[in-house]
């Protein structure tokens, strides 16, 4: 098969296998459904590898219908596959094979659609990565958040899931419609929708209030799929009620997906006309306020998904961070990161599916020493956990390595601060649920004295917790106090006496991949290449459009694998984590200025879990905050 058949191949072929799953799936056994709709992710997987390996020679371009350009002009739509994007196909496909393993014993029924539904999310996924098209990029973001909209309440049953679902969609609506005007704008000024072709006609204009409103517009979607601060509330909201393995879905990969468009949409279309120094403030600010807003709330946290979730969030902003510094070392950082994030978190959801599974709970209070049976699910969490904190050789410690040393070259040496701090807090969260939930250390936390009607009414059902009841905390609660969560489990299953392999497996197999990926001595300079490739929009447009080459291509970044700096920064942040976790599991024993010095910082606390009230008009007032902060920013930056 040529290369340039398999981007199309790779979208429709799970497309059409959920079309004929849809179809025929009612006569169908549950065996049969599982193992058609796994081995087609299977294949999706093996395609997208075969094309990873292809780009190595250069960018893979098909052209839809055979509208091929003609002097630089085409109407056609684009797929533009590079190692970037043809590497997110690649875990799209992974995470979604892991996951379809998982739901063979995680569901004791379930119907066909599920399956549909999880292999036409992984084409919408695959085809927002492989897009050359701004509009086309639109389409698919548009069938991945109705995908994902229908996952996250796909157990209809239960009023909670609906919740999310609904505050899901209408934030993540109301961001698209701003990337549709957007994407309108830019049109109207250009005349074009595909990437190369927009970069080409921006090159040389003047940065005018159109080209401006018209990006903080396009942004503004992908960043509420992101979960960037203050787009965020949906994040936590929806990942609490979805079913564990569409969570992985949603962590591994799904909100990464909008820092790629982020990095895709500057780097062809609006790099020749704004200047790095008129973004990099920006994209920081909000980088860095994600990374220590989502680090705080996870330590907060006493509901394991939405523990997770916000760690997602933490970690979002670390990523963002990294694009944001504009220059290729930072992009092959975030990249590294990306992949290990991808492999740890979704295991981590994972397992987080196998103690609602044999508990019935994903309340750390409910769940106080309940894990004791489960060595193999405590010893994955702990890894994870730690993973999660930066502790070399994971990707996660070499992808954060990497981005520091850039953000050190940048003359931003104080961002390594912030990669520590929400490293280390988010690891300590992990690692205080695993010491409480499968060891019993410290003293069981106390539920609050008032808690809602239905506080743990249905014990087989996952929902929300109330952050809003922090001001009832006892003083045996952990370091930073504690949120009145209502929830306790989630799987439909009986429990059974032990957790099925086969949802052992995929955990173990992501984890293992996020170490290897990390002792890869090549990893960093082979990244090095391909982010100044990204990076280089003349090259670009050249290859797209069919266009004479330029006479030198971009120079590759210099990036290393673990120095000793980042090898001490990655143990720092390992040690902190312990040690907070710590502390947050032995509060009683802490002398009395240490916990007085942790009680001071509640107030701050309970002003931010007001703020995710889980009212979607409180969500929808920060998220046109946040428009309206992006484009003054980038205006402000631009004067």
């Amino acid at each position: 098969m040529p290369a340039t058949a398999l981007t199309p191949v790779i979208i429709g072929l799970p497309i059409g296998m959920a079309a004929v799953l849809a179809a025929l799936g009612a006569r169908l056994p549950r065996r049969v459904l599982d193992a058609t709709a796994t081995a087609t992710a299977a294949t999706v997987t093996v395609l997208a590898v075969l094309l990873l390996v292809a780009t190595s020679q250069g960018r893979v371009v098909a052209w839809a219908g055979g509208w091929t350009p003609h002097q630089g002009v085409s109407v056609g739509i684009a797929l533009v596959a590079d190692p970037f994007g043809a590497g997110l196909a690649v875990v799209a496909a992974v995470l979604s094979t892991a996951v379809l393993v998982f739901s063979w014993r995680y569901f004791q029924a379930v119907e066909v659609f599920f399956h549909a539904l999880v292999l036409v999310f992984l084409a919408a996924m695959c085809g927002f990565v492989l897009t050359g098209d701004l509009f086309d990029m639109f389409v698919w973001f548009e069938l991945m958040s109705a995908i994902a909209y229908a996952l996250t309440g796909y157990q209809i049953e239960q009023a909670q899931p609906l919740q999310g679902a609904v505050n899901f969609g209408i934030t993540n609506s109301i961001g698209a419609f701003a990337t549709l005007l957007g994407i309108t704008l830019l049109y109207g000024r250009t005349g074009a929708l595909t990437f190369a072709a927009l970069g080409a006609t921006l090159t040389g204009a003047h940065p005018d209030a159109v080209i401006v409103v018209s990006m903080a517009l396009i942004l503004t979607g992908f960043l509420v799929k992101a979960a960037v601060v203050p787009f965020h509330f949906w994040t936590a909201d929806a990942e609490a009620v979805a079913p564990s393995p569409v969570c992985a879905l949603f962590s591994g990969i799904m909100v990464e997906l909008g820092i790629y468009a982020v990095a895709r949409i500057y780097w062809t279309v609006y790099a020749p006309v704004l200047p790095v120094s008129a973004l990099r403030g920006p994209l920081l600010g909000f980088g860095v306020l994600t990374a220590v807003l989502g680090a705080v709330m996870c330590l907060a946290q006493r509901h394991i998904k939405r523990l997770l979730a916000f760690s997602t969030i933490s970690h979002v902003g670390l990523f963002l961070i990294g694009v944001a510094l504009l220059s290729p070392a930072g992009l092959a950082g975030t990249a590294v990161y990306v992949l290990g994030q991808a492999g740890v978190k979704a295991a981590l959801f994972l397992l987080a599916g196998v103690i609602a599974l044999r508990l019935g709970s994903v309340s750390e209070r409910d769940l106080h020493g309940r894990g004791r049976d489960m060595p193999l699910t405590a010893a994955l969490t702990i890894i994870g956990g730690l993973a999660l904190a930066g502790l070399p050789p994971f990707a996660t410690a070499l992808g954060k390595a990497i981005t520091e040393d850039a953000a050190a070259s940048a003359g931003l040496g104080w961002l390594v601060a912030v990669f520590i701090a929400a490293s280390s807090l988010t690891g300590a969260a992990v690692l205080r649920m695993a010491a409480r939930v499968f060891f019993g250390l410290g003293a069981p936390a106390t539920a609050h004295p008032i808690q809602r009607s239905d506080d743990r009414s249905d014990d087989r059902s996952d929902d929300r917790s109330d952050d809003r009841s922090d001001d009832r905390s006892d003083d045996r609660s952990d370091v930073v106090g504690d949120d009145g969560e209502q929830d306790s489990g989630e799987a439909e299953e009986p429990s059974p006496a032990r957790a099925p392999r086969t949802m052992l497996i995929p955990p173990v197999v992501l984890l293992a991949a996020a170490l290897a990926l990390g002792m890869l001595p090549g990893l960093p300079a082979t990244m090095g290449v391909v982010a100044a490739g990204f990076t280089d929009q003349p090259f670009y447009a050249a290859q797209v459009l069919a266009l004479p080459l330029p006479g030198h291509a971009a120079l590759p970044a210099p990036v290393d694998w673990f120095t000793t700096s980042s090898l001490v920064y990655g143990l720092l942040s390992v040690a902190l984590a312990v040690l907070i976790a710590a502390a947050a599991v032995l509060r009683t024993r802490l002398p009395g200025w240490a916990v007085a010095v942790a009680d001071a910082g509640r107030p701050a606390l309970r002003g931010l879990r007001a703020l995710h009230s889980g009212h979607i008009g409180d969500y929808v007032a920060w998220l046109l905050v946040g428009v309206v902060s992006l484009g003054a920013a980038l205006g402000v930056a631009l004067r």
